[in-house]
């Protein structure tokens, strides 16, 4: 009953109807929390040259399309985790840039994000392209991982059929045991390949999460704005890579962070460019995945350059958070490059161009030197809190009812619609109905919204205020058989 009372509660206002007081019984009603008590799983790296397939690999083990795959070398560039399940048992899969030995400048960066992985992961796939057979650069993965106590699986991927199985076998030569033949893109082979990862993994992870599930957080902004700089910042960890080439971030990167006495997943996500509409190949697809993690997400840092001004990208990422219904924080990085007539222009440009969000944290701060970046804790802290909150229906109908006494909505043809109670109807982000006689004009539902924050204090979480129109009853008599 509560479940299809519900439905559509949060449309836009003015689509719903009800017409019986008994409904007013499921003001009593509380929502169930929708966290999720989370478990520590372990992880599977997936390493390896460029250009081998590994993304596609990834794919096919998680039964979507998350990593970004193009038909060229280097589209992956940082360590990326994603959940998976193959016969009951959860994991997650850790996709990496391309292992160089030789690499260097950003090419070294990214080796140094598949080391990484080498060294944290609970077990590893290696994937080698059976087609081109076994280079010095597998060679060279080989020899450091024979000296690694993790698991190795080693993956000749690309075997499309019978005629490329016969070149498998002089993988042995890599030592690291039997190479298990299959084809990500047709999925040849996966499943026994996947059945022999659960018997590798193990049952817990190295690297356990401490406490109940740390809270999601989402790096947001435009290319080069300084998101890479300000995780790594954070973390005292090069846990992304950072170059002066705008949009080295293509997938978003996980990363776990311990601030303030707590653990906290913040996810590293692409800059945007270009509208979706115009993006073509792996920016296409990372727009996607940019989206993707703000909803997955439970608060999202949108870092603008306080140094510029505000850009229409800046404004399509801001969109996105607000459309989601996330929690929000403003980060004005480069805050030390500033002076006085700047931060004079920043505020005129932040009432006119943010006001969707005069809600939203803001923080100065600089990646770079490390300035304030603490206070980002307190921000989010108090923007979650927000975001979870639930006011007792009791407290909010006391509440409703001086603020309609003092200020009565508006005339709507010649009669005046009264509010007859309302309720909490969900949190994550706080959703409000009011049940009425009548339409209530957009302008009254911003009012009712602005006295909600002053009152209950929703600094940092976006609140949605929705309408339920009563049915006009029958005359008596009028209709009855």
């Amino acid at each position: 009953m509560t479940e299809e009372f519900y439905s559509g509660v949060s449309e836009t206002a003015g689509d719903g109807t009800w017409s019986e007081e008994g409904e007013w019984d499921l003001l009593d009603y509380v929502d169930g929390e929708d966290a999720e008590a989370a478990v520590a799983v372990p992880t599977l790296a997936v390493v390896g040259r460029p250009n081998v397939g590994k993304s596609t690999l990834v794919n096919r083990i998680i039964g979507r399309r998350e990593a970004v795959v193009e038909d060229v070398p280097g589209v992956t560039r940082d360590r990326v985790s994603y959940e998976a399940n193959w016969a009951g048992r959860r994991f997650l899969v850790q996709d990496t840039g391309g292992w160089e030995p030789d690499a260097k400048g950003l090419q070294q960066s990214v080796a140094r994000q598949a080391e990484l992985a080498m060294n944290t992961a609970d077990a590893i796939l290696l994937v080698v392209d059976a087609r081109v057979g076994s280079t010095t650069t597998d060679e060279a993965v080989a020899r450091v991982l024979r000296r690694s106590k993790t698991p190795v699986l080693l993956v000749a991927n690309k075997v499309d059929d019978g005629r490329t199985e016969s070149e498998v076998a002089t993988l042995w030569s890599l030592g690291l045991g039997e190479p298990h033949a299959v084809s990500a893109t047709h999925g040849r082979g996966t499943g026994d390949l996947l059945d022999r990862v659960l018997e590798a993994l193990p049952e817990t992870p190295r690297e356990g999460i401490p406490g109940g599930g740390p809270r999601r957080v989402a790096l947001v902004g435009k290319p080069n704005v300084g998101k890479s700089s300000l995780l790594n910042k954070l973390s005292g960890d090069e846990r992304s890579v950072v170059h002066d080439v705008a949009g080295t971030t293509v997938d978003p990167v996980d990363s776990l962070v311990e601030l303030g006495g707590k653990t906290w997943r913040f996810v590293d996500t692409a800059g945007l460019r270009k509208r979706v509409s115009h993006a073509s190949g792996a920016e296409f697809y990372a727009s996607l995945r940019t989206k993707s993690a703000i909803e997955a997400a439970e608060v999202a840092i949108l870092l603008l350059d306080s140094s510029e001004v505000i850009s229409e990208q800046d404004l399509r990422v801001l969109s996105m958070v607000a459309d989601a219904g996330r929690a929000l924080v403003l980060a004005f990085n480069k805050w030390d490059l500033v002076d006085e007539d700047r931060r004079l222009q920043l505020e005129k440009e932040i009432d006119r161009d943010l006001a969707r969000v005069p809600w939203a944290q803001r923080v100065n701060i600089s990646a770079h030197t490390g300035r304030a970046v603490q206070r980002l804790v307190p921000a989010l802290e108090t923007a979650l809190e927000s975001w979870d909150k639930r006011v007792p229906t009791g407290r909010l109908n006391t509440w409703l009812k001086e603020v309609v006494a003092a200020t009565p909505p508006p005339m709507r043809g010649g009669r005046l619609p009264r509010i007859m109670f309302a309720t909490q109807a969900s949190t994550r982000p706080p959703t409000f109905v009011l049940f009425t006689t009548g339409f209530l004009e957009a302008g009254y539902r911003r009012f009712i919204e602005r006295r909600l924050r002053e009152e209950f204090n929703f600094d940092g979480s976006p609140i949605r205020v929705s309408v339920r129109i009563r049915e006009k009853r029958e005359r008596a008599g009028k209709g009855h058989r």
